[in-house]
């Protein structure tokens, strides 16, 4: 089949033709649709991080099923399917806790060793399959835990968007934060991730639905995706306008979706007392907050992390499709463009436009 290898490190991506082995045990062979362009899979393809050249990543995918292992019980030949990259056992305290992000044995989706790899170059050498799914390819291979089936009318493409960006954002207010109806919040940053945060917020039926942004595109896009209020950080202090939207107080829930120490400091200060700001962006790793312990001991003030809508993505990506395709989540307007399995490099030449949100292959000839 032919995929979009990552070769070396900052170099891009190279077609070439390489194999995939036939399912075994409980993989689902999947015939790709649609694969979305995720700024992590650019991240990791020019970083040492989880997978080391030669890869193939990619992991916002959808497709159909063309054949299955022998264990698998939930998928048969001809089911459309969705990705994401959360990896789970199923079987662990954490997953049956309803904590599949924090399973204790995620290494159970993928091949043991001493297996036969799931991707092989045309020398026979093995490939890594970036976050256990491989996208930027014709085909996948996957363990069906990491799996939703899905109706046979819904779009690939938006498929393919919801297994990342989509159920990371919704989540976040859905799962992480529990927002309540009439709760107002703030969401700092209004790219993909944040916009998906918006849409949550609307699911969730919040107040003040208030987008922070350096770019004024950025939150015109916000406000057509549900954002009540928009404030733009490169000319207004935002902790000022967040106040003063507030009442003063500030309000109980931020989302920092960028990740820098600027945007983290800004949002811990946009919480009333007994708030939470929740970290969903990746930042650059270096980046701190720089509270005190007397400080958030008197306000108590929260701040965790958030991973992929810390939920359960089978549950909340079949939500997601329903509230889709009833009318109440956008994911239209969260597929900027589509391109050929070839265009990937090109493809995220278009990313950096701020106008652009998701950009999805679609054609895999």
């Amino acid at each position: 089949m032919k995929a979009m290898v990552v070769r070396d490190l900052g170099g891009g991506w190279v077609e070439e033709d390489i194999q995939i082995a036939d399912p075994i045990g409980q993989e689902v062979l999947i015939e790709l649709k649609a694969s979305g362009l995720c700024g992590s899979d650019f991240m990791k393809m020019s970083n040492e991080v989880q997978y080391p050249p030669s890869a193939v990543l990619g992991h916002e995918i959808s497709g159909v099923v063309t054949q299955i292992g022998p264990n698998v019980t939930e998928f048969a030949v001809g089911d459309h399917v969705a990705a994401c990259l959360v990896q789970f056992c199923g079987k662990c305290e954490q997953c049956l806790d309803g904590e599949p992000g924090l399973c204790r044995s995620p290494d159970l989706t993928l091949r043991a060793d001493g297996e036969e790899p799931r991707l092989k170059d045309a020398n026979g050498n093995p490939v890594t399959q970036g976050m256990a799914l491989g996208g930027f390819a014709q085909q996948a291979l996957v363990h069906e835990n990491m799996l939703v089936k899905l109706p046979k009318d819904m779009p690939f493409a938006q498929a393919a968007v919801l297994g990342c960006g989509v159920i990371t954002g919704t989540g976040a207010v859905l799962n992480a934060a529990k927002v309540r109806p009439g709760e107002d919040v703030v969401i700092i940053g209004a790219g993909g991730v944040g916009l998906n945060v918006v849409s949550g917020a609307v699911l969730a039926s919040a107040g003040k639905i208030i987008s922070v942004d350096l770019n004024q595109e950025s939150l015109d896009a916000a406000k057509s995706f549900g954002a009540t209020h928009t404030i733009n950080s490169a000319e207004t202090d935002p902790v000022a306008a967040v106040k003063e939207l507030t009442g003063g107080h500030g309000v109980r829930t931020v989302f920092d979706v960028v990740g820098i120490g600027a945007t983290a400091r800004q949002g811990y200060d946009m919480l009333d007392n007994g708030g939470t700001l929740y970290q969903n962006g990746m930042g650059t790793g270096t980046d701190t907050l720089g509270t005190g312990p007397m400080q958030n001991a008197v306000s108590r003030k929260a701040v965790p992390g958030g991973f992929m809508g810390s939920g359960g993505p089978k549950r909340d990506m079949a939500m997601l499709v329903e509230q889709y395709q009833a009318g109440r989540l956008n994911l239209d307007d969260i597929v900027s463009g589509e391109i050929k399995l070839s265009e990937v490099n090109k493809g995220y030449e278009m990313i950096r436009d701020p106008k652009v949100n998701r950009i999805v292959i679609t054609d895999f000839s």
